[in-house]
């Protein structure tokens, strides 16, 4: 038995939706252990070993009545568990139990509102019949006759079947989407559905995690030694603490300064664990190899092959110096996991290459070791603060492998690098003082590829333009600026040019992801 086959296990069986992993932020914000799975993997020997107390079927970009449309394997209905079906996990469960599915020509795509027709515990402290409550749509196809046992308990203009329940056998479907934010009941009826129709004590605690992942990797290592690539950023710095409480001495970390860091950092890292947690560090300070590898490079994509190709040689350089070791460990998180296999088998888009230690378990002839592989972001946070990690080193915002690489758009040198620097504290400062920083998901600064001509004093300048980044998320999957105000924005820019020499110009970025990107590069 797994560590996580000592609670109660719900199942998320993922068509495809670009929001399915928030359902599983949802679920286990409520202490459940969940995992996401696409629906061509679910197999009759899947389901016994995985034994769910409860299934939610995700939504999906397909349509239910087209030719191979993803279906719901039929073992599924024979399991005897509560089935929560969510926009496209409705049609399917509605289609494969005998109802029909129709495209509609009334699409919803965006805002609605139900309006509650029926008691039902789904909406148990949500509302009373009759209420409407404002949801998140998106769907053209739409349920038009419901399966044997099945009634209507909710409608929306557009969607007569807004929400159904056969209560009988524990089946639910809702047309709208409760894991996103904008559903502000989703919370609730997702609680509803685990709780109160599954019957889940929600027995699932990141202090439960911590005890059970230390009592893994002693099994998983025993006696045998780990080698750590230490970046410095929270995951990384998880995992190391982790495995120090978990095998001391067995553990040695190397941190590769490649010279990308934000302002002393670097220096933090090394008291921190080597003075602090007293763990084996290793540091290379290797600066000047990745300058020169960058020397006159521009294009993003080849920074990024350029910094992990250099991290990975000097990584593996360093392991074979230290000698010994039998394992690798990595930050590999669950959203890691669930993108590496695509719903339908097919390839994805690659908007921009991630700088990691892929590879290197194959070069190197070593066994990984990922502990936060089961969890999100946020539950690295949690897991954090339980190891004793300082609050703030652990809510920092996220900080991409490749480092200033990528807030360096054009060629990168050593004086655009310590000019990003110090104008990224100023601004990471001011955001402090104003109370704002664990309000923003990501902010930063990126030093622009061009010179503007600026007045100072009774002199002309010719320095750089800078822009500030600062974005509100609650995954990175989708982002928008954040809106600080003019007095703000004034205040910044006066300190960035009066502290900072070689920038004359600021400007603030106020585009949303999509279309953009968080990062610039």
């Amino acid at each position: 038995m797994s560590d996580t086959q000592l609670h109660e296990q719900l199942l998320i069986i993922d068509f495809g939706s670009q929001v399915t992993q928030l359902i599983a932020r949802r679920v286990r914000e409520s202490g459940i252990y969940c995992e996401v799975h696409p629906y061509n993997r679910i197999t009759p020997q899947f389901l016994a070993d995985y034994a769910p107390k409860a299934i939610i079927l995700s939504g999906g970009p397909s349509s239910v009545i087209g030719d191979k449309s993803p279906r719901i394997e039929d073992s599924v209905f024979t399991l005897n568990v509560p089935i929560l079906g969510i926009c496209y996990g409705q049609q399917a469960l509605c289609l494969q139990l005998g109802g029909t599915v129709e495209t509609s020509t009334e699409r919803e795509f965006g805002r609605a509102d139900i309006e509650i027709v029926k008691d039902s515990p789904i909406f148990h402290s949500i509302g009373e019949v009759g209420s409407t409550h404002r949801v998140w749509m998106s769907h053209g196809d739409r349920v038009s006759k419901l399966p044997q046992g099945f009634e209507i308990i909710a409608k929306s203009p557009n969607a007569p079947f807004a929400a159904t329940e056969d209560k009988a056998r524990k089946y639910y479907s809702v047309m709208f989407h409760p894991e996103v934010v904008h559903t502000k009941i989703g919370t609730q009826l997702l609680r509803n559905f685990t709780h109160k129709i599954s019957g889940f004590k929600g027995d699932w605690t990141m202090a439960q995690f911590k005890d059970e992942s230390i009592a893994a990797v002693r099994r998983q290592v025993g006696d045998g030694n780990v080698i750590c690539g230490l970046s410095g950023g929270v995951d990384s710095s998880v995992v190391a603490v982790l495995l120090h409480e978990a095998i001391g001495d067995q553990l040695t970390c190397v941190f590769v300064d490649t010279g990308m860091m934000r302002k002393n950092e670097a220096d933090e890292v090394v008291d921190l664990f080597s003075k602090h947690y007293s763990i084996n560090l290793v540091h290379v300070d290797a600066e000047n190899q990745f300058l020169d590898l960058l020397e006159g490079v521009s294009d993003p994509e080849q920074k990024r092959k350029i910094i992990g190709k250099t991290f990975i040689d000097i990584f593996e350089a360093e392991a074979k110096k230290i000698g010994g070791a039998k394992f690798l460990a990595q930050g590999t998180l669950y959203p890691d996991v669930i993108e590496s296999v695509s719903f339908d088998g097919g390839p994805s888009v690659t908007i921009k290459s991630h700088h990691n230690v892929g590879g290197l378990p194959e070069r190197m002839d070593m066994e990984l070791v990922e502990p936060l592989r089961e969890l999100f972001k946020d539950e690295v946070r949690e897991l954090g603060r339980e190891l004793g990690l300082d609050p703030a080193f652990v809510e920092r915002h996220p900080f991409p492998g490749p480092g200033l690489a990528i807030r360096c758009p054009g060629v990168i040198t050593k004086e655009k690098l310590d000019l990003l620097r110090e104008a990224d504290a100023v601004y990471l400062d001011q955001i402090r003082k104003h109370g704002l920083y664990n309000t923003i998901w990501q902010a930063f600064a990126v030093i622009l590829p061009v010179k503007t001509v600026g007045v100072m004093g009774d002199g002309r300048t010719y320095e750089y333009a800078l822009a500030l980044r600062a974005v509100t998320s609650s995954d990175g999957m989708t982002a928008d600026y954040y809106p600080f105000d003019h007095e703000f924005l004034g205040e910044t820019a006066t300190r960035i040019i009066n502290e900072v020499s070689g920038v004359n110009r600021v400007v603030y970025d106020i585009t949303s992801k999509p279309p953009g990107t968080i990062e610039w590069e």
